[in-house]
C-alpha cells in the first residue's frame, strides 16, 4: 500500500513474550515499527525500551486522523484483558507483524485478520 497524507493507524505493540501491550496512533505505521524497534534495542527510561516493547500484533487502519485519536484513545482505556480479545480477534497467535508489514506480506490497508 502506498502511504498517502490521510492514512492513519492505531496499533497495539507487545514484547517478546508477549506480556506487556503498548497503545500508539501513527501516520506512518512501517516506519513508527522501526522506531519501536529501535527504541527498544536501546533500551533505557522509556516504556518501549524497559519493557522491550518491539512487536506489533494488531492494527486499525483510519482514513481521518481525529477517528484514530479516537480510537487509540479508546483502546488505552480498557484492561489489558479486552484488549487481548481485539487482538485474539483478528490475530488468534499474536504473530509478530512488524515484519509481515516490511515485506508486504500483510496489507496495513486492509482489516487484519489472519488465521
Amino acid at each position: 500500500m502506498r502511504l498517502r497524507a490521510y492514512d492513519y493507524w492505531a496499533y497495539i505493540m507487545t514484547n517478546p513474550t508477549k506480556t506487556v501491550t503498548y497503545v500508539g496512533m501513527t501516520n506512518n505505521l512501517p516506519r513508527r515499527c522501526a522506531e519501536h524497534r529501535a527504541a527498544a534495542d536501546a533500551g533505557g527510561g522509556s516504556f518501549v525500551g524497559r519493557y522491550n516493547v518491539r512487536h506489533l500484533v494488531y492494527f486499525e487502519y483510519f482514513g481521518q486522523v481525529l477517528e484514530a485519536i479516537a480510537r487509540e484513545k479508546q483502546l488505552k482505556s480498557l484492561r489489558r484483558e479486552k484488549k487481548a480479545r481485539f487482538i485474539n480477534a483478528a490475530n488468534p497467535r499474536w504473530v509478530f507483524l512488524d515484519q509481515m508489514i516490511l515485506t508486504g506480506e500483510v496489507d496495513i490497508g486492509l482489516p487484519l485478520k489472519l488465521q
